[in-house]
C-alpha cells in the first residue's frame, strides 16, 4: 500500500504543477480525486503498517499537499482557468 501510495502522491503534485500553468488549472479538476484518494490509501498504509512505513509518509506528505494547493488553484481561476 506504500507504493500505491507514493505513485498516487508523485501523479497528484505533478499534475498539480501543470495545473498552476496558466489556462491549464482545468486539470486541478482530475488532481483533486487522485489526492483525495491518495491521502485515504496512505492514512491506512500509515495506520495498518507497523514498519517500514516511509514509502507510506511520503504517499501521505505529497497528498496533503497536492489536494489544498489544487482547491485553492480552482477558487482562485474560477475552475477552469
Amino acid at each position: 500500500m506504500g507504493i500505491v501510495s507514493l505513485v498516487l502522491g508523485i501523479i497528484s503534485i505533478i499534475g498539480m504543477l501543470i495545473g498552476l500553468i496558466p489556462f491549464l488549472g482545468w486539470l486541478n479538476w482530475g488532481v483533486i480525486p487522485i489526492a483525495g484518494v491518495g491521502l485515504i490509501i496512505s492514512i491506512v498504509a500509515v495506520a495498518s503498517v507497523k514498519e517500514n512505513r516511509g514509502l507510506s509518509i511520503a504517499g501521505l506528505i505529497l497528498c496533503a499537499i497536492a489536494l489544498p494547493v489544487g482547491i485553492i488553484r480552482l477558487i482562485i481561476g474560477w475552475g477552469v482557468f
